[in-house]
């Protein structure tokens, strides 16, 4: 204790003062690495910034958050695939940034969504259609039973019963999630649906321009040309160089500008598969289970205890239609009893044991009146009522009434009582029915009719079941089977793993990746054009990480070993970088454009060298083409039988083009054209016609400008922010 003392007395100050110390420094680093990063000189925490205002990642949380919510619960609840939230991801990427520029314009011109607005958005009669859709397992919430039709005042009943009794409809709040997450949409994009309204309503034909082009439609010509392909010149007639394509693209710069950062890898792909092992493994396993299944007589129990895929044990009874196994023939002809297999089918091995054969119909038509005796767990009637009420309607058909009268009188299916009690069931549904009902309808005969008690928590009841008719009647079979799924095994993804562990350590330049992939000849694939907001790769998939790397390295870095979900490794190679402004020549473009030069050239030298040819005629015989003629071109659909070609479209209605004389050479699609116009035929459409006509060419023209404008509003806007990515902060 005396030393502890002393420590305490001599150096209890320098202590306190290096405890303060590393508090300081952990503040500090905390700061540097948090919400104040910025402030204190540490990394950017920010997604991104547009035109100087940061973005939070909590705020591109929330809209991605958004988007998954509004996708699940209109696709019915069905989870997101990898490659579906990477879409999702980029598309929440450029609507965060249109949101803030759209914000932005709409306070300066003075656009703005009132607190009345916003509650009708919600609660009116014109409810927003997210808010009119809103959905619960698929099913519309505000949707009035009885008029079919949206009603608003289900929405205030929908939100008492949410806040005074969750848990009848939303037992795990889910649903309340939900609804708070499309009101805050609805009510958030609010403005923003006002400024794409603004634009789409600005679109306005004039009816002069509207006339012209009913006129132009219907004006014809006819002419004759030839064609001489590009290929008539050699390749080695034209030499390209670097400078001809950037002076094309410079020429053509709109077409080739990057107006997001980009970035293209080379890789190589260790794919994650099966070894042979793994493959006997699994036939192993299923051959020793091939006693024991031919043994038991619980089926169902043994399949679902033995086999990979849970609850695989499937009642249904197959037809020649339904069984779709290439093994079907084979397995229709054994014996009930018999196990066939083991056999490979849709990624796994499979061991079959033929349980039952009938012979059944593939699909039934009938009709049914039900009397519930219980209804959600609670006694309704006893069964002594409910036949007496059936009999009833039993006698009232044989008095002659009809059924679809009696069944809407008596029936409790609210199904099937209006449509005069009528069901078809497929024999692939049968076992989703009640048992009783589907023994019934698929083992008796069409004409029976058979009182039937059924036991269900949706039909507990009493039936009168009646056979209409059965289609498809044949050889059936029901089988039980055991599935084991082919995949490889933890020894087998480990090697692959210290595979591309290897290539990666042993290849750590971007020359010495170059050449081990040309001595080994490995398969190098490229993955080109990633911009700086994409969360997938061409050819590779949903790949974020990757992207990462990518944007956060330089030209020729090859990376570490990348694992894209339980498919592959790759190890890549960073191979071209792309900024803002004209695209550069790279490796992967390169053929493209030089390509698009010497079709450039190649149209040069042969309008120059036939420009004094004089006649379509002679410029045919000398270039060894055919010479076409058409005497039905139109302005709209241009010369039939030659595709799109608009310069050649131009020449043939330029009324400055005269009739009988020789075109200079037009490049087109594949070479260039010379073209000698007989005869225009430019249409006088009467005018209580065109009256008629023009103002539905109007509309029409305004819905196309309107559409056109929807697609494009979007990028339009967004190419005119200053918008800095932060890629390693997605």
């Amino acid at each position: 204790m005396s030393v502890i003392q002393t420590i305490r007395n001599k150096y209890g100050k320098i202590a306190g003062g290096v405890i303060a110390v590393a508090l300081v420094g952990f503040i500090v680093s905390d700061a540097r690495n948090g919400s104040f990063a910025s402030f204190f000189g540490g990394k950017d925490t920010n997604v991104m910034k547009i035109n100087g205002n940061k973005i939070d990642p909590k705020d591109y949380q929330v809209h991605l958050k958004e988007y998954e919510t509004l996708y699940t619960m209109f696709n019915k609840g069905r989870p997101l695939d990898d490659a579906t939230r990477a879409q999702m991801s980029e598309q929440v990427v450029q609507m965060i940034v249109y949101e803030n520029i759209v914000n932005e314009q709409c306070a300066r011109l003075g656009i703005a969504t009132t607190e009345d607005e916003k509650k009708g958005l919600i609660y009116g009669e014109n409810a927003d259609p997210l808010v009119k859709q809103f959905q619960i397992e698929g099913q519309p919430v505000f949707m009035n039973q009885q008029t079919n039709s949206f009603d608003p005042g289900i929405i205030k009943e929908f939100e008492k019963q949410l806040a005074s009794d969750p848990g009848r409809i939303d037992p795990t709040g889910k649903v309340r999630e939900q609804w708070e997450i499309v009101k805050s949409y609805v009510k958030r994009m609010s403005d923003v649906n006002k400024y794409n309204t603004l634009f789409g309503g600005s679109m306005y034909v004039p009816m002069y321009m509207a006339k012209r082009l009913v006129t132009d439609q219907n004006s014809m010509a006819s002419l004759k040309y030839v064609k001489v392909p590009f290929t008539s010149v050699p390749d080695n007639e034209v030499k390209v160089t670097d400078e001809n394509i950037k002076e094309y693209m410079q020429k053509h710069a709109a077409s080739y500008q990057v107006e997001l950062p980009t970035r293209s890898i080379e890789y190589i792909s260790f794919d994650i598969v099966p070894s042979p092992a793994d493959t006997n493994r699994q036939l192993e396993a299923l051959n020793e289970l091939k006693a024991d299944f031919a043994a038991t007589k619980d089926n169902k129990t043994f399949v679902n205890n033995k086999s990979d895929e849970a609850n695989s044990y499937n009642e249904a009874y197959l037809n020649k239609r339904t069984f779709m196994s290439r093994y079907a023939d084979t397995i229709n002809t054994l014996p009930v009893g018999a196990i066939y297999g083991p056999y490979y089918e849709n990624g796994g091995y499979k061991l079959s044991k033929v349980v039952d054969r009938k012979t059944l119909p593939d699909s039934v038509k009938c009709r049914h009146i039900l009397v519930r005796t219980q209804f959600q767990g609670k006694d309704i009637i006893s069964d002594t009522a409910a036949q007496m009420k059936l009999d009833s309607a039993i006698a009232a058909l044989k008095s002659g009434a009809k059924f679809d009268s009696v069944a809407a009188r008596f029936s409790e299916d609210d199904g099937s009582k209006n449509k005069g009690g009528e069901y078809t069931f497929t024999l692939q549904q049968r076992p989703t029915i009640s048992k009783e009902f589907g023994d019934f309808i698929f083992e008796g005969k069409a004409g029976e009719t058979k009182l039937v008690k059924v036991s269900n928590d949706n039909y507990h009841g009493i039936h009168y079941i009646e056979i209409m008719e059965q289609k498809g009647v044949g050889p059936s079979v029901q089988l039980a089977t055991i599935v084991k799924n082919l995949a490889p095994s933890d020894s087998t993804v480990n090697a692959i793993y210290g595979k591309a562990n290897e290539f990666a350590g042993k290849n750590p330049t971007g020359a010495e990746f170059d050449a081990t992939v040309k001595k080994l000849n490995l398969d190098k694939r490229l993955g080109d054009n990633v911009k700086v907001t994409s969360f997938t790769i061409p050819g590779v998939g949903p790949a974020r990480e990757v992207i990462r790397w990518i944007f956060d390295h330089k030209i020729g870095e090859v990376s570490g070993v990348f694992q894209l979900g339980e498919q592959r490794y790759i190890v890549a190679k960073l191979s071209s970088i792309d900024e803002k402004g004209l695209q550069a020549i790279t490796a992967a473009n390169r053929p493209m454009l030089e390509q698009k030069v010497k079709d450039e050239m190649k149209a040069d030298l042969i309008s120059k060298k036939y420009a004094s040819g004089g006649t379509v005629d002679a410029i045919a015989q000398a270039s060894g083409q055919a010479v076409q003629q058409s005497d039905s071109a139109t302005l709209g659909n241009g010369v039939p039988g030659i595709g799109y070609e608009p310069r050649l479209t131009g020449y043939i209605f330029n009324q400055g083009f005269q009739l009988n004389t020789l075109s200079p050479g037009i490049k087109g699609n594949g070479g260039v054209f010379f073209i000698t116009v007989l005869n225009r035929n430019i249409s006088k459409i009467d005018d209580n016609i065109m009256n008629m006509i023009a103002p539905q060419q109007r509309r029409s023209q305004e819905g196309q400008l309107r559409n056109a404008m929807n697609q494009q509003l979007q990028q339009s806007v967004i190419k005119t922010a200053d918008v800095k990515y932060n890629a390693s902060n997605f």
